[in-house]
C-alpha cells in the first residue's frame, strides 16, 4: 500500500523523502565523493569518465554534466549533497540558488534579504482551489 504524500501538491517543490533518497542515492555519494581533494581533481580532469565509476542513471550523469541542479533534485539529488558540486566548481550556494530560481544572483540576493518569497501561490494546489485563489 503506497503512503499518503499530501506534500506532493505543493507547486515547485520537490521533498527529500525516503523514495527520493533511494532514487538519488548513487547521485549524493558522487557528490560525497568530491569532499576528497584527489576525488575533486578526478573529476576536473575528466568529469564524464568519473561519473562512469557510479551507477547513477544516465540522466543523473547528464544533468551533473550540465549543471543542471533543479534536473538533480527531481532525480533525487540533495542541495546539501548537491552543494559539493558547485563548491567544487567554486561556485557560492547563492550563486547556484540564483540559477535554480532563474534569477540573477543580485536579485537573489535582495529577495532574501527582504524576506524570502511571498506566500502568494505559494500553498498546496488542493488549498489554492479551495479558497478560490491560483
Amino acid at each position: 500500500m503506497p503512503l499518503h504524500k499530501p506534500y506532493t501538491d505543493i507547486p515547485g517543490t520537490t521533498i527529500f523523502d525516503a523514495d527520493m533518497a533511494r532514487k538519488g542515492h548513487h547521485l549524493n555519494q558522487f557528490c560525497m565523493s568530491l569532499l576528497k581533494q584527489d576525488n575533486r581533481g578526478q573529476f576536473k580532469k575528466h568529469e564524464a569518465a568519473y561519473l562512469e565509476q557510479w551507477p547513477m542513471s544516465q540522466d543523473q550523469k547528464q544533468a551533473v554534466l550540465c549543471r543542471d541542479y533543479n534536473a538533480m533534485i527531481a532525480s533525487g539529488g540533495n542541495i546539501y549533497y548537491l552543494a559539493k558540486i558547485f563548491s567544487c566548481d567554486g561556485l557560492s550556494f547563492q550563486h547556484a540558488a540564483s540559477i535554480m530560481t532563474g534569477m540573477s544572483e543580485q536579485d537573489y540576493l535582495q529577495m532574501m534579504l527582504a524576506g524570502g518569497r511571498p506566500p502568494e501561490g505559494n500553498c498546496y494546489s488542493g488549498e489554492a482551489n479551495q479558497n478560490g485563489k491560483n
